[in-house]
């Protein structure tokens, strides 16, 4: 058969069955085991949509000597498949059976390693890659980069990087996406400064995915802004998922308004990940209201809200204690065409719990068609902290021990119910249990950003270079609001210990600390912009609270539940969180 009128069937083939007819066809005239036209045949089957993988890897288990290109087809067809494993495992078949692979095979398993997270396998691969000469290749070496990249190893990816003599976009865009993920979110905003000013590449939409959720996570506000430039200028702003990760930024940088400029002036069409991501910002940082808002303007515009959506104007009524709003959109979901998961339930749960409702919640975990998680119960017990109630914090904590929960969190949460109630037999009892199982007390941390540079502060932090001033300007402020009624809070402190113990645990928490710096560094009448890992405590809040007004400064804390803007003496979070 003519390779062209092979072609010209090749191209009619639009189902399984016509290239079932067509083996048969090259089977009957005795040319399927030699024709060059098998190799196409295997990877229309292999590749297609019209093809089908199980049959593909029987037609190619027919094949008395598969070439390169045929092992080449099926890895290729495997590695995009739902089980990337078995691509690695014929690339193993193959080296097995003596087949030299060629830089495309490689290439191939290396794809798969990526997706099945396998590090392991792409490691021996790459021993390959030195022996086969392929390490000039740099489609091969960029996707070796990206397997090291999504697996974590970082180090690694790094290396291969600074090896390559030739780096294209996407060599770049794999390794910045890398840091941004292994949480070296400093190194991948630098990477891709440096990819675009000192090396003079042109980044695309997604360099820019990777350096804009590093801007997130780190809450670097003037990177993220640069990079805002950059979009705009390059008209990277026509990609909604690119506005979708600006309008993320600002919002997890602090600024909300900023956001939600960016949502408004889109010129591109606008999608349902677009309005979630919104009306998730105005969420966290408590306006329940305008969450709510945009909820139903979503509606209105004929996009469809899925479950995602949901749980962000959930979250929305949890943050603003909008109680009877949220249970009321709890219970429409049914009736919308959305089943409620675990993430629902769960922020009802805390939406109740918050508002002291710790019967209704408790009901509402035992309701549930599914096996409560354990955030479920970490929230009751919250809960539960925070109404003092002995009893019902005693449930969820057992039922955090039968689940195999090891958090420190729960333990603490525990203890501090007892202690507020002076149980101090109870609380040695909690920390006996928590030495015992060899569970270790997440340490405070906060990050904040000056003149572009990150500083972090631990709780009690003397590593800062400028740790004396830091302390200095800390026993300042608490001269000058304690001249407006600021009385420590030691209730937050909740040890068998003497007040004054208690008043000098309190001074240096990692946020404190973040700001001292701030009013120190930062520019007269800019906003000084705190993230912490862990929730901010209630004398830290009420203390940033007064440094807000007596300083005339406007402060933002992102902690790991929410924002807190804190201005003129009054947070955005009205003082429920």
């Amino acid at each position: 058969m003519a390779s062209s009128s092979f072609d010209s069937l090749l191209q009619k083939c639009t189902a399984l069955p016509h290239i079932k007819q067509l083996q048969a066809h090259l089977i009957t005239t005795g040319i399927f085991q030699y024709s060059p036209c098998r190799t196409k045949l295997l990877e229309l089957c292999a590749l297609s949509p019209a093809g089908d993988l199980s049959f593909a890897a029987l037609i190619f288990r027919h094949f008395q000597f598969p070439s390169t290109n045929e092992w080449n087809a099926l890895i290729r067809g495997l590695a995009q498949s739902s089980e990337p494993t078995k691509a690695i495992t014929c690339y193993r078949t193959m080296a097995r059976e003596f087949h030299k692979p060629d830089a495309l095979t490689c290439s191939f398993a290396l794809k798969a390693c990526a997706r099945a997270l396998a590090l392991l396998e792409a490691k021996q691969i790459q021993s390959h890659i030195y022996r086969h000469g392929f390490l000039a290749d740099v489609l091969l070496q960029t996707t070796l980069l990206d397997v090291y990249a999504k697996t974590g190893n970082i180090d690694s990816a790094q290396y291969v990087f600074d090896e390559m003599s030739k780096r294209d976009v996407a060599t770049w865009n794999a390794l910045i996406a890398g840091l941004a993920q292994g949480s070296r979110l400093s190194e991948a905003i630098a990477l891709f400064h440096r990819m675009r000013v000192e090396e003079g590449m042109k980044p695309n939409e997604i360099t820019v995915l990777g350096a804009l959720s590093a801007c997130s996570q780190l809450g670097a506000l003037r990177e993220g802004e640069r990079i805002h430039s950059y979009i705009r200028d390059e008209k990277l702003d026509m990609n909604v998922q690119v506005c979708n990760v600006v309008i993320d930024m600002y919002a997890k940088c602090g600024f909300v308004d900023k956001a939600y400029w960016v949502f408004e002036n889109m010129s591109c069409r606008k999608s349902v990940v677009t309005w979630n991501t919104m009306i998730m910002a105005f969420a966290m940082h408590g306006d329940g209201v305008k969450a709510l808002e945009l909820f139903d303007k979503m509606g209105q515009t004929g996009v469809r809200q899925d479950a995602v959506t949901y749980l962000a104007a959930l979250c929305g009524c949890n943050h603003a204690g909008l109680v009877e709003d949220g249970v009321q959109l709890f219970n429409s979901m049914a009736g919308c065409g959305v089943t409620p998961n675990v993430k629902h339930y769960g922020s009802v749960v805390d939406l109740l719990g918050r508002a002291g409702r710790l019967e209704e919640a408790y009901e509402i975990i035992n309701s549930m068609p599914m096996v409560p998680d354990v955030v479920l119960w970490q929230s009751l017990l919250g809960a539960c902290k925070t109404y003092g109630n002995v009893d019902m914090a005693e449930i969820a904590s057992r039922k955090l021990v039968e689940m195999g929960s090891n958090s420190c969190g729960d333990f603490v949460l525990l203890s501090n119910v007892y202690a507020a109630h002076e149980r101090w037999d109870d609380v040695g009892r909690v920390r006996e249990a928590m030495k015992n199982r060899d569970v270790k007390k997440l340490p405070g941390f906060s990050y904040i950003e000056v003149e572009g540079v990150i500083h972090k502060f631990l709780n009690g932090d003397q590593s800062h270079s400028n740790w004396r001033e830091i302390y200095g300007k800390l026993d300042e402020i608490r001269f000058r609001i304690k001249a407006h009624g600021y009385v420590a809070g030691t209730s937050f402190v909740l040890h068998d210990i003497g007040e004054e113990d208690k008043e000098n645990a309190l001074c240096y928490h990692s946020e404190k600390l973040a700001v001292a710096f701030g009013l120190i560094s930062a520019s007269e009448g800019t906003p000084i912009q705190v993230i912490k890992n862990l929730r901010i405590c209630g004398d830290c809040h009420a203390m940033i609270k007064l440094i807000s007004k007596i300083y005339d400064r406007e402060i933002i804390v992102r902690d790991r539940a929410r924002f807190h803007r804190f201005k003129e003496g009054s947070c955005s979070c009205r003082d429920y969180w």
